[in-house]
């Protein structure tokens, strides 16, 4: 399943950010946070007790479903009182989830994590960038294996020269993805696609902030 990848962000920044506020409500993510273990309910609680350590009254904290979904709103209302009594929340999600929240509350909504990219587990605490959203895909061309995100380089013209035996140059740990997409071809009979001249591509398609709207015809 696609995630928010996300971290935490230094707690000495957090503690800036939330400079002027005395009373801090602190909400997680039952999602992506949570899969990250940057705002699940061990996190929260951490927080917490940061926060109270270093001189904040916490009125409270949860654990919200789905940070980023508009159903939120019902977490919030459910939490009336002690948000009532609170003059910020910090919130342990991605950026995605901070927006959605901020739109629901009047109180200062303070991001607790920062989003690095979107991705999947692919080990136990290990998480992989899997699209970067760029707006002009390729991977028709190269076996479903996207070189703008796998390979570090962002080649779309085949391998550089410091491949070695399979491995990135960059990230020996890493599989150069040149080969993974080599290998794929081979195996689908696909390999003259490898002939194939990409051209610069234009990564930003979809002027920012992007909008789009889909036919209903």
């Amino acid at each position: 399943m696609i995630r928010s990848i996300t971290k935490q962000k230094a707690f000495e920044q957090i503690l800036d950010l939330l400079d002027g506020f005395d009373r801090i409500f602190v909400m997680g993510c039952g999602t992506c946070a949570t899969l990250c273990r940057t705002g699940g309910a061990v996190e929260v609680a951490e927080m917490g007790a940061k926060l109270l350590e270093n001189g904040k009254v916490v009125t409270g904290h949860m654990v919200v479903p789905v940070a980023c979904d508009e159903l939120s709103h019902e977490a919030i209302e459910e939490h009336k009182d002690p948000l009532d009594a609170s003059e910020a929340i910090l919130v342990l999600s991605c950026a995605f989830g901070v927006q959605t929240l901020a739109r629901q509350t009047r109180l200062a909504v303070i991001p607790g994590l920062d989003t690095l990219f979107v991705g999947k587990e692919t080990g136990l605490g290990r998480f992989d960038e899997i699209c970067s959203q760029c707006g002009s895909c390729i991977i028709g061309e190269t076996g479903g294996i996207c070189p703008v995100t796998a390979c570090h380089k962002g080649l779309l013209n085949g391998p550089c020269g410091g491949t070695n035996n399979g491995k990135c140059e960059i990230d020996s740990d890493k599989d150069c993805a040149w080969t993974l997409i080599y290998m794929r071809l081979k195996e689908q009979g696909k390999l003259d696609l490898m002939r194939k001249h990409q051209e610069p591509r234009n990564h930003n398609v979809e002027p920012r902030p992007g909008k789009t709207r889909i036919p209903l015809d």
